[in-house]
């Protein structure tokens, strides 16, 4: 498996280790991110896959950001609120996905539940060697 440091870069700013909290004002517990895999597209030049595991501890959230990216969400377990700017939010239940495209703003992304953790698995179709995430404060 090929992690890109773009990834840890955004690996960092999800577990917190670069100030998550800071960037969207809250207490809210940042979530845990885990690499799955990372994997070039030679049809595609200039194009690669990389797919997270993110888990959200009870009442956790993301800070506002961007991926610059196609951004597909599959939720695995608990349930997920998820949102992007200009566009409605919606709480998804394991089995349900969610799409946001290169231009989006993700403004709105936490669990539900404030006593369950929630788990889901995010697969991003991205330009090769640029970040993940890009924060947006």
């Amino acid at each position: 498996m090929r992690i890109h440091s773009g990834f840890l870069v955004a690996a960092l700013f999800f577990s917190g280790s670069v100030g998550a909290h800071g960037l969207h004002g809250s207490d809210a517990p940042p979530p845990v991110v885990t690499p799955v895999m990372t994997q070039a597209l030679p049809e595609y030049p200039g194009k690669e896959v990389l797919m997270i595991t993110v888990e959200y501890p009870p009442g956790g959230a993301d800070p506002v950001h961007r991926h610059d990216a196609h951004g597909f969400i599959y939720v695995l377990e608990g349930s997920i609120v998820m949102g992007v700017k200009g566009g409605k939010e919606v709480t998804l239940l394991p089995g349900q996905s969610f799409h946001e495209g290169p231009a989006d703003l993700h403004t709105v992304g936490r669990n539900a539940s404030k006593d369950k953790p929630a788990k889901f698995l995010v697969f991003l179709l991205k330009d090769a060697g640029k970040p993940a995430l890009t924060p947006v404060p």
